[in-house]
């Protein structure tokens, strides 16, 4: 398996993200969105920050679950239900997604939601890795 990220000089320079990935694999694992759900389905965290690490903890714990690892991630969607709390945090964001999943970033992309599932959850991730 490899991804290959494509960053392009004439777009302007990505910061915690890829503007492409050609991914060669031979297995496919889509991730079902993830909050700051606990082990008994509670959100835990009250800010932006906390519910983002304990999401994107659980997404990596279902990626591993699957043989995967950080590296392997070719797409991850972020939902917010405030974009501008989320660019407020973004400093703070990095430096929780590099300490969880390295600097192999997927492309990406945050969408702003109205609302999720659970009326308390602030972010969601989902996305898909390429295995080999």
């Amino acid at each position: 398996m490899s991804l290959d990220r494509r960053n392009p000089a004439e777009l302007s320079p990505p910061a915690g993200f890829s503007h492409a990935v050609v991914a060669t694999g031979s297995r496919v694992v889509f991730l079902a969105g993830q909050t700051a759900l606990d082990g008994h389905g509670a959100v835990v965290g009250d800010t932006l920050p906390e519910q983002f690490e304990t999401a994107l903890s659980n997404l990596l714990t279902a990626l591993a679950a699957a043989g995967g690892a950080p590296r392997d991630l070719a797409r991850v969607t972020v939902y917010a239900t405030d974009v501008a709390d989320y660019r407020a945090h973004t400093p703070e964001l990095g430096r929780i997604w590099r300490r969880l999943a390295g600097r192999d970033y997927p492309a990406m992309a945050v969408l702003g939601v109205v609302r999720l599932w659970d009326d308390r959850a602030l972010v969601e991730l989902d996305g898909f890795a390429v295995l080999p």
